[in-house]
């Protein structure tokens, strides 16, 4: 459930669960989540008849925005073993993925956002370099069918 407050929460205590329930785990620390969103298409719609010059406008289909995720490389397989479901048309390839956001002290979850229906549509490792001195990330991309908050 969400908890109001006064001031902002800081945006760098969150937890990732990738729809296997685990979130305290290396393979769950993601370093940034971006793109949550979802956006409502609207018709317009004007009858012959109508006593107005203007547009009716009712909602359409909604659409959910695609989610980055980005983490260090930590030598797991698990994003790589989703995609490959994934291709292959596996069924377990559908998964809820949920994000939440942590309190300051993360004694208490202050806003959750569900990800339904998400897979994972694309994987990405590197960059490299042999003269960097940054650690080396992947990043995958989330489409989801349903944006639920709490």
């Amino acid at each position: 459930m969400a908890v109001v407050r006064d001031r902002p929460y800081v945006q760098f205590n969150f937890h990732v669960n990738l729809g296997d329930g685990v979130t305290n785990t290396p393979q769950a620390g993601f370093q940034e989540v971006s793109g949550i969103g979802m956006e409502v298409t609207i018709t317009e719609y004007r009858p012959g008849n109508y006593a107005f010059n203007n547009v009716i406008k009712t909602a359409g289909l909604n659409k959910a925005t695609d989610v980055t995720m980005k983490r260090g490389v930590i030598g797991s397989l698990d994003l790589y073993k989703w995609l490959d479901d994934v291709r292959n048309g596996a069924n377990s390839g559908l998964r809820t993925v949920t994000v939440e956001l942590k309190s300051e002290d993360r004694t208490q979850t202050v806003q959750t956002w569900r990800l339904i229906n998400a897979r994972i549509m694309k994987h990405t490792s590197g960059p490299f370099n042999a003269k960097g001195t940054d650690v080396a990330m992947e990043e995958l991309t989330l489409s989801y069918e349903r944006l639920e908050m709490e």
